[in-house]
């Protein structure tokens, strides 16, 4: 079992195997702020700080039968000590999770951590309800406002769905351009649909251009930066001239929506064809815009 399941488990056999989705999630964010590691990461969601990541993981759970689930709440359904599997570290931190907050209800777990930690409050549809005027403000004042028409580009290698949805809407991205010839991927949250779903979620457009990305047999042997390099000079002298018409597409979604994102695999920029793709849009007559890797 992956050790992150085990946290979970643990947090509900800390208040007697059971907790309601909403005090889960920020008894959940409450723990993982303050390890050194995280082993879950937040959005910004209609109630606050939320992980799909650990939504999902509470969801195989249920089906190997693990956890049982209702409307509102999470069980655990086995007698396992989980608490006697955790690190030290972590098995202190959630002791002074439930010390420090296992008595506050939802909405006051809601209200405590939008006061505390505003820009987890910035989709909320609670949050009116159960902040003052003062503390609304300073939710308000954590929303992203990019005020500059800029061409993003992001990789998610080596980070969670939830910290690279958090770079997109710090970032204030409108319209996440997909430019992966096939929007396939074996990490959570990244194959088209749930993409498309979870941006969808936070108020992102998605957009898929596969004409514009590198076909898989182009990408067999990459092992050295020539290899890439020798791969881009192809991707620039052959595939670029041929989607000029998709480049003109994603021009226009920059002039209509001011603010969005190309988005591959690769962490580093100078081994994803993005790079090049942002050039040559960069380069069309109309192109007058900041261009950002993100």
């Amino acid at each position: 079992m992956f050790y992150r399941r085990k946290i979970i488990l643990s947090l509900l056999q800390l208040f007697d195997g059971q907790l309601d989705k909403i005090r889960l999630q920020k008894l959940l964010f409450l723990f993982a702020i303050k390890q050194a590691k995280a082993e879950y990461d937040f959005v910004p969601y209609k109630f606050g700080c939320y992980s799909y990541s650990a939504n999902a993981d509470m969801t195989a759970m249920v089906t190997r039968g693990i956890l049982n689930e209702d409307e509102k709440s999470f069980q655990k359904n086995d007698d396992t000590d989980y608490l006697k599997q955790l690190k030290p570290a972590d098995l202190k931190l959630l002791h002074e999770v439930k010390n420090n907050y296992g008595n506050m209800s939802s909405t006051a777990l809601m209200k405590h951590t939008y006061i505390n930690f505003p820009f987890y409050a910035i989709r909320s549809e609670a949050a009116e309800g159960i902040l003052t005027k003062a503390e609304l403000e300073k939710v308000n004042k954590a929303k992203p406002a990019g005020k500059e028409t800029v061409l993003f580009t992001i990789g998610y290698e080596g980070i969670s769905l939830e910290e690279y949805l958090v770079r997109l809407i710090k970032n204030d991205v409108k319209v996440l351009v997909d430019v992966r010839n096939n929007a396939l991927s074996m990490k959570f949250g990244f194959n088209k649909n749930q993409l498309k779903k979870y941006c969808t979620s936070l108020g992102i457009d998605y957009v898929h251009i596969p004409e514009v990305g590198i076909q898989s047999e182009q990408r067999q042997v990459l092992k050295t930066q020539t290899d890439y390099d020798n791969l881009f000079v192809v991707y620039r002298q052959h595939n670029l001239g041929k989607t000029i018409a998709s480049q003109y597409e994603i021009l226009k979604l920059l002039q209509q929506y001011k603010r969005i994102a190309l988005t591959c695999f690769e962490a580093n920029i100078c081994q994803c064809h993005r790079k090049h793709l942002a050039e040559a849009i960069e380069n069309l007559p109309d192109f007058k815009y900041e261009v950002k890797h993100i």
